[in-house]
């Protein structure tokens, strides 16, 4: 089962994005920032990280340096949730393989950034147990 670790400090978003990969098999964890995230990392290694960019404590891109710079984390996938595209003078986030929009609907998109950046199961071996 895959696991994700969802890093929004909006309750609201965050409740949103778990449910939906809940509901697609996902074990997910989640954290209010990036600080809380990292704590987490010590412990579980996620197949997927979706974060917010403008958090307090530590901020998205804060978290991604800290994953990239991390050996056993660098790879993990990372999917930015960001504020409305033409709000504030936001800096796309370069080291993210996916950004989408809390504005826009949120489901459709996330199944677009899934679809993109985890690979099917079939290529990590047998299929049932």
């Amino acid at each position: 089962m895959p696991v994700a670790l969802v890093v929004d400090d909006s309750m609201l978003v965050r409740h949103t994005i778990c449910r939906f990969l809940e509901e697609r098999g996902f074990t997910v964890e989640s954290a209010n920032h990036g600080r809380e995230a990292l704590a987490i990392l010590n412990r579980v290694h996620p197949d997927l990280i979706i974060t917010d960019l403008q958090m307090p404590v530590m901020s998205g891109s804060e978290l991604i340096t800290a994953v990239k710079s991390r050996p056993e984390t660098s790879s993990i996938p990372i999917v930015v949730v960001a504020a409305r595209a033409s709000s504030v003078k936001q800096k796309k986030e370069e080291r993210a393989q996916y950004t989408i929009f809390k504005d826009i609907d949120i489901v459709e998109q996330l199944k677009r950034a899934i679809d993109a950046v985890m690979k099917p199961p079939a290529q990590q071996g047998a299929s049932g147990a």
